[in-house]
């Protein structure tokens, strides 16, 4: 390797460029704009005004605070519903007038009054939806005209009874200590504020009737076709938010004493900016409580400090007006660039300098010289599946395959014509293996490792394994579960291809050539899925060695196979036992003469090995040209490969002709027979094994004789 490609190689390899792609797909980066918005005015405006951090200027703060969050919240959760409410302004200021009027004019006990409150709240809000939810009526319009009447109908009782609430001498302690008191330092409306923030959190994160309001938001049509009562779940949002701001008027009534022509004046525009600001989007279904107490610090301390550093209410109204047209146009052109922006900067391949390959040109010589001899492979149920990726037979020797569709399909002994649909999954079955019950355990793409029982009840077995500290995608979830084999105590072992593509999305894997598949281990006496091995680029076939004590697998886009060890002295570790193969490893399956059937999906070129060594080509590439004109491994002519433990390869077939079997991802040797397997076939194919032993199979290989 020059010092170029060294430097090339330090550059792509351990620069960690992809961080910033895997970043942007997570949605708590939405949360970056508020959030360094949030320190900029926090210590602008701390550092600008005198006594900002003082307690006595926090305590009044935090109060004013925690009853705006509370009308933001509700604000927020109309907004994730794919509404606007612009009444909450009226909502607030009647509730206060409720709760003043019911203690110092009629002299009701607190609790009633906050029961007024609540339930003016709940009144308004049930108009608003079930006008907007039923009715079907403009949210924008129908809310600012409840919010006229509202606030009309507030300044006609502010002047009728606004004197009686002044000079009224009713004193109560527990209305005192609502708007004045602390809690562990805490004011009430600030707790009050947390609490609902939480319990909102949680009700749109971890319940049914959240993901309802979302869903609700994100689509109307989908959401109704999927089931749900989009109606009632419209009308509960403005209930809702009635509700937060009656609580809200009720808690600065306890503050004040009283409701004066100003109360709730504008507050309207301030919940709307806060919870825009706070990054939730306008067109609903995306947006979280979070953002939206993180608006409501924005812009409560930017209008408070504006006002102390001694500006009027225009530069105010001026100052919020900018800071909504902002925050609006960021999230519109944010939502609409946002997989521009992925597609730009995700794919971010490494330099690899594969190692010359042996010639596998017909007659060159060497161990891997193809030839057609599987041209003469018989067809078993063609154009009946799609894909079979991996085959097995059971001990009465039926034949299994996968289809692309998500089934399992069985094919009945002995000339397999008749067949029939055995499982349905749901995915893409890929690996699959006989355990010692008969279970067929399968990898399947995308989704986990699954068990289908004899009587064909499907079972998942898991999903997911242990989390990396370090790692910023979520790589506990199984993305591309692909192969497996069972060990005599039943660990299942399997290989996850890869921690940052689904499983559709192997050919970005492959022109990434990042090294993030893994070799991990369920083990069903406690249900439990280990990463073993990580750091491989592809991992994909895996069988058990004939003497148990460790393992095959392979590394398909380095071209190499490695062996695992279970027991003795290199138990836990990993050697490379070939390397710098003409061809891309697949499946990994016993043969019976104790060697080992390797599947090669396809046959590496010169042009694609060239690329690996230009990363900054292949990025280009993969930003500039479409997918169709994208330079891909060749995954169309491949072979099947026999090899011993020593890593000598033995044996190499293939179908030059392209008539029969060209690709091959499997392969299953029963009876004197090898069952072909490919992906991008719809047929299974039938060899002739010359010299195999014609009463081996690989049941009793690894479980014994039938009883």
């Amino acid at each position: 390797m020059t010092f170029r490609e060294q430097l090339q190689a330090w550059r792509y390899n351990l620069v960690p460029d992809h961080i910033i792609g895997e970043i942007l797909t997570k949605r708590w980066t939405d949360n970056a704009i508020p959030f360094i918005a949030l320190v900029i005015v926090v210590a602008s405006f701390g550092s600008a005004i005198p006594g900002f951090f003082k307690l006595y200027s926090l305590q009044e703060s935090t109060r004013q605070l925690g009853e705006f969050s509370l009308v933001v919240t509700g604000v927020t959760v109309v907004m994730l519903g794919g509404g606007i409410d612009l009444a909450v302004g009226s909502i607030f200021a009647l509730s206060a007038f409720s709760a003043v009027s019911m203690v110092f004019i009629f002299e009701t006990p607190v609790w009633l009054a906050f029961a007024a409150s609540m339930a003016t709240g709940a009144t308004f809000g049930a108009i608003n939806g079930y006008l907007i939810g039923f009715l079907r009526l403009r949210a924008f319009i129908t809310t600012l005209v409840t919010f006229i009447i509202g606030r009309a109908l507030y300044d006609i009782l502010v002047v009728k009874f606004g004197s009686k609430i002044q000079l009224s001498m009713v004193s109560s302690d527990t209305w005192d200590f609502i708007g004045d008191g602390t809690v562990l330092g805490l004011s009430v409306p600030v707790l009050s504020a947390i609490l609902l923030a939480i319990v909102t959190h949680i009700a749109l994160t971890r319940s049914r009737p959240g993901w309802h309001v979302l869903a609700v938001g994100g689509s109307r049509r989908s959401a109704h076709n999927a089931g749900i009562r989009v109606r009632l779940t419209v009308f509960m949002t403005y209930v809702f938010s009635g509700l937060c701001a009656a609580a809200a008027g009720f808690l600065i009534a306890t503050r004040l004493s009283g409701a004066g022509p100003g109360t709730g004046h504008g507050l309207e525009i301030l919940a709307l900016t806060a919870a825009v600001v706070g990054g939730n989007s306008l067109g609903g279904g995306r947006g979280s409580v979070v953002k939206g107490m993180m608006g409501a610090v924005i812009v409560l301390v930017m209008t408070n400090g504006l006002i102390r550093l001694g500006y009027g209410t225009g530069t105010n109204q001026m100052v919020l007006g900018i800071l909504l047209a902002v925050a609006v146009t960021i999230d519109i052109r944010w939502l609409k660039n946002r997989h521009k922006v992925l597609n730009e900067v995700y794919v971010a391949p490494v330099y690899l300098r594969m190692g010359e390959a042996p010639s596998a040109v017909p007659g060159s010589g060497t161990p891997y010289s193809l030839n057609s001899h599987l041209s003469s492979a018989a067809h078993i149920g063609l154009g009946e599946v799609e894909g079979p990726e991996d085959v097995i037979l059971d001990r009465d020797d039926h034949l299994y395959c996968g289809t692309r569709h998500g089934e399992i399909v069985r094919f009945f002994a002995p000339d397999y014509t008749r067949s029939e649909v055995f499982a349905h999954i749901g995915g893409f079955p890929l690996g699959l293996a006989f355990d010692r019950d008969g279970n067929l355990i399968t990898c399947v793409g995308a989704m986990g490792l699954y068990q289908i029982a004899p009587d064909r009840t499907v079972t998942r077995l898991s999903a997911e394994t242990r989390r990396s500290l370090t790692s910023i995608v979520d790589d506990a979830r199984l993305r591309d579960p692909n192969d497996l084999d069972i060990a005599p105590d039943g660990k299942v072992y399997f290989t996850d291809s890869t921690k940052r593509y689904d499983a559709h999305e192997w050919a970005l894997d492959s022109i990434e050539n990042r090294a993030t598949g893994r070799l991990l281990v369920y083990d069903p006496a406690d249900g439990s899925t280990k990463t073993l091995l990580d750091g491989y680029r592809y991992t994909n076939g895996v069988t058990m060695a004939h003497d148990n004590k460790s393992l095959f697998f392979c590394e398909s886009w380095a071209c190499r196979i490695h062996r695992y060890w279970l027991e003795g002295p290199k138990a836990g570790t990993a050697e490379c036992v070939i390397r710098d193969m003409p061809g891309y490893p697949d499946n990994i399956n016993r043969a019976s003469d104790g060697t080992y059937w390797m599947a090669w999906l396809g046959m590496r070129t010169p042009s694609f090995d060239l690329s690996l060594r230009h990363p900054a080509m292949r990025k280009r590439m993969a930003r500039r040209l479409p997918q169709d004109d994208w330079l891909f491994p060749n995954i169309n002519t491949g072979g099947v490969v026999k090899f011993n433990d020593n890593g000598e390869i033995l044996q190499t077939m293939g179908d030059l002709t392209g008539l029969a079997h060209p690709m091959v991802t499997s392969m299953r040797e029963h009876k004197g027979e090898l069952f072909i397997g490919g992906i991008l076939n719809n047929r299974i194919g039938r060899f002739t094994v010359d010299g195999a032993d014609k009463t081996w199979t690989s049941n009793d290989a690894y479980w014994g004789a039938a009883k």
